[in-house]
Parts: structure tokens; sequence; C-alpha cells
């Protein structure tokens, strides 16, 4: 028996085509790759619409990024290290970027309100009268302040320095202008309410052309020489160092450190919000300096000086000194003044000083004579003033007094 096998299939050669008489079409070649230079010139579109496709140069690499699970969605939880694109074309990433978003409207709200709310909590706990005047201010330093001790100790030693290297001379005690200073501080102390708490000390520097005179806290007394041809008696010497005196009465030194806790707060505030939009060194150089020296600072010392003059004055009456001299004391400092000015110098405005002028001085003294003339008569000087009034008297008239012993 023969087995037939069966003949094989068939099979065409994938090198010949089923249409034997047809010759392949040829592919049109593909368009060039853009340039550099033309990618630059795409316009940009919004941030929501489609972006140009990559250019077919540029190499897309693939980074493992680690993808976070999400325990509150576990359809999403794939595998931790999934692979995504990311293009180095700088443009393409530029044209995918988005804007930076800020803080919520919420949070910086939030933040303003606490602090606005914590800053008047600090100011209103550290509110006070101050003696005689009974002005209500902010003052965070009272007068046993160690602060204000340490940095008045500094202040006192700075200055004894800055004399020594300029060469001033401190006149000695027997000095007839220091035995003057003294004589008039030994009456007005016990009549300022602090004679016991401070260590006086009265520095009387030979300057025969600078007239000035301060004391700093704790009793440090500095009195230049050239104030002597202006206050030319006891009772016009009194107005300037009863004015001095009143600054320690008032604690305006101590207010000067509190303000200045103010205006840095303001400032440092100011400088935050100028700097979102950014302008913060322009606040931090234009208005520290000067807008917030104008608008706060010199208003404030030109009433700190005004109140000096008040309390002076009421302290000089108490202690038996003539407050009717004090008129005649700033009269001859406004003379000095117009006297500079003719000689070239600048002549401030008061608005931006920070003291008040020598005309309002006198106006206002004027309106607290009658006040101070009271003072000085419920005192126990009001018989040595009334007869010092009688040889006043004597002596513009050229009359005579009989006293009788």
């Amino acid at each position: 028996m023969f087995l037939l096998r069966r003949p094989p299939r068939f099979r065409p050669s994938r090198i010949f085509s089923h249409v034997p008489h047809q010759k392949p079409t040829p592919r049109s070649p593909p368009p060039p790759p853009p340039s550099p230079q033309s990618l630059r010139s795409y316009p940009q579109p919004s941030w929501h619409s489609t972006k140009p496709p990559p250019p077919e140069e540029e190499e897309i690499h693939q980074r493992i990024i680690p993808h976070k699970r999400n325990p509150y969605n576990p359809s999403n939880n794939r595998n931790p290290y999934s692979y995504r694109t990311y293009n180095n074309d700088h443009y393409i990433r530029l044209q995918a970027a988005e804007p930076l978003r800020g803080p919520s409207k919420i949070t910086t709200t939030a933040v303003i309100a606490i602090a606005t709310t914590a800053g008047l909590l600090f100011y209103f706990a550290n509110l006070e009268k101050v003696p005689v005047s009974n002005r209500t201010r902010f003052n965070v330093y009272g007068p046993d302040s160690s602060t204000l001790k340490s940095v008045a100790e500094m202040s006192y030693k700075r200055l004894l320095i800055e004399l020594q290297d300029q060469g001033a001379r401190i006149l000695p005690e027997w000095d007839p202008r220091t035995v003057r200073v003294r004589r008039v501080m030994q009456r007005l102390i016990p009549f300022s309410g602090m004679g016991a708490n401070q260590d006086w000390e009265i520095f009387v520097i030979d300057a025969p052309n600078q007239a000035n005179a301060f004391v700093l806290p704790g009793g440090k007394v500095f009195v230049f020489s050239g104030i002597m041809n202006l206050a030319r008696g006891d009772s016009a010497l009194a107005t300037v160092l009863g004015h001095e005196i009143a600054h320690n009465v008032a604690g305006h030194f101590g207010e000067r450190l509190s303000q200045d806790i103010g205006k840095n707060i303001l400032l440092f505030s100011l400088m935050l919000l100028g700097g979102v939009i950014g302008i913060g060194p322009l606040i931090a150089g234009w208005f520290g300096t000067s807008v917030i020296d104008i608008t706060f600072g010199n208003p404030m010392s030109r009433l700190q000086e005004t109140e000096a003059d008040y309390i002076g004055l009421m302290m000089m009456s108490e202690a038996c000194f003539d407050p009717r001299d004090a008129v005649g004391f700033w009269g001859r400092m406004e003379m000095v003044g117009q006297r500079e000015v003719a000689r070239g110098g600048v002549d401030v405005p008061e608005w931006a000083s920070t003291h008040p002028s020598n005309a309002n001085r006198i106006k206002k003294i004027q309106e607290w004579l009658p006040e101070a003339m009271r003072k000085r008569e419920d005192s126990d000087c009001s018989t040595t003033g009334s007869t010092a009034d009688a040889f006043r008297r004597a002596l513009e008239t050229g009359g005579f007094i009989i006293m009788g012993w």
C-alpha cells in the first residue's frame, strides 16, 4: 500500500507583491524640523490654551517621579514610581509655567487683624498722665526702668568723651559762673519733686560762643557758659534750668525712647507692605527719614518743649523767681536767632523743627503768666517777692523805699 503525501502549500515570498506589475508609489519626504529661532517667535498662548507641540529634534527624557499614595482614594494608588515625560526645552517649560500663588485673603486678613489688636492692647496698656500738665501719653519706660538708667548712663559717658575730644574745659567749683548755677539749682530742686531720687552733678563748660544747657536723666546738669550772656539775672537763668529740669520731671527721655519703638514698628510694617509691590527700599530710605519725622517726631518734640516751658515756669514761680523774666530771656533768644539768619544762617520753619519758635514761646508764656504769678504769691516767698517788686519799681521810677525794722 502506497502512502500519498500531500503536496506542500504554496507560500509566496514577501519580496513579491500580489500585484506583480504595480510599482510602489514613493513617499513624500518629511518636513524639515523648525529652527530654535522660529520656535522663539511663536506667540505666547494664555495660561489655559493649547501648548504648541514640542519640536522633533528636542530630546524628551523620562524621569521616575515618586507618586504619593492617597489613603482616601484607593483607586488612585498606582505604582509609586511611574514614568512621566519631562521636556528639557526652556521655551516649552516656560509656556507650561503657571503664575505663583500668594497667601489667601483669609490668612492675610487674619494676620493683620491679630497684629492690629495686639498693637492696640500694647498701646493702651502703657498710657499714663504727665505730671503737672496732665497730658495723656504713651510711655513704656517708667522712672525706675533699668533700661532708661543704662541708656542715660551711656549718654553721660559718651558726652564726657566728646567734650574731652573737643578740648572743652569744665569750670571748677569756685568759678563765679559755677557758683551761680549751683545757687539757682539749690532753689529749684526742692520744688521739682526729684531731690531725693537724683544724684545731682553740675558741669559748667567754658564755651562763650555756645548758648545751651540740658539735664540728663539721673541729675547730670550741663550748662555752656554762652547762655550766661543771655540769662543776665537769676530769674532768667532759672527759666533755662527750670525748663531742662522739667524734661526729667515729665519723663520726656523715656517717652522719646517709646516713640522710637512705635516708629520702628510702623516703618517695618510699611516696608513689609511695600515689599509686595517692590517699593520696600524706597519706603525705608525716604519715608523712614523724612515723612515720619515731619509727621510724628517733630510735632511730638515741639509738644514736649512747650510742656517743659509750662512746668519750668510754674517751678520757678514756686521757687520765688520772677516768671516775668522768662519773657525777656526768650526775647533775647529771638534777637540772637535773627542775627544768625542775617549772617547767612538757615531759617528753619517751625513745622520742620523740633522746637517751637521763640515768638510762639513768648506768646504762650504771656498766657501762663497770671497763673504763674498766683503760684508765686501763694508760696512762702510772697513777702520776699513783694519786697523785690518794690525795689524794682523804685529802680524804675528813681524813688526811695522806707522799710521798718
